[in-house]
């Protein structure tokens, strides 16, 4: 099956999104946390760096999901393939 011109201007805004947010997600998860040794300083009685990485990750995580969220539901309206609303 063919996909349309327009199912697949669609489908490569799907995929863009999706890759700049799992690039984000990599970022949070590996990479700051293998830099967070060297942010020794205490905040609140805990190393920076347990904040960092216990709080501040799943404080973008949530954000992510949000953004995701969003920005698809605007997608879907925009090329009129959003679901109905339940009654």
């Amino acid at each position: 099956m063919q996909l349309t011109a327009k199912h697949q201007e669609y489908w490569s805004k799907n995929l863009a999104i999706t890759g700049t947010l799992l690039s984000v997600w990599f970022v949070v998860t590996f990479v700051l946390p293998f830099f967070a040794k060297e942010l020794s300083f205490k905040f609140f009685g805990w190393p920076f760096s347990f904040w960092l990485c216990a709080q501040g990750a799943l404080v973008i995580y949530c954000l992510i999901i949000w953004y995701y969220a969003r920005h698809m539901n605007n997608l879907d309206n925009q090329y009129g393939v959003a679901e109905g609303e339940l009654e």
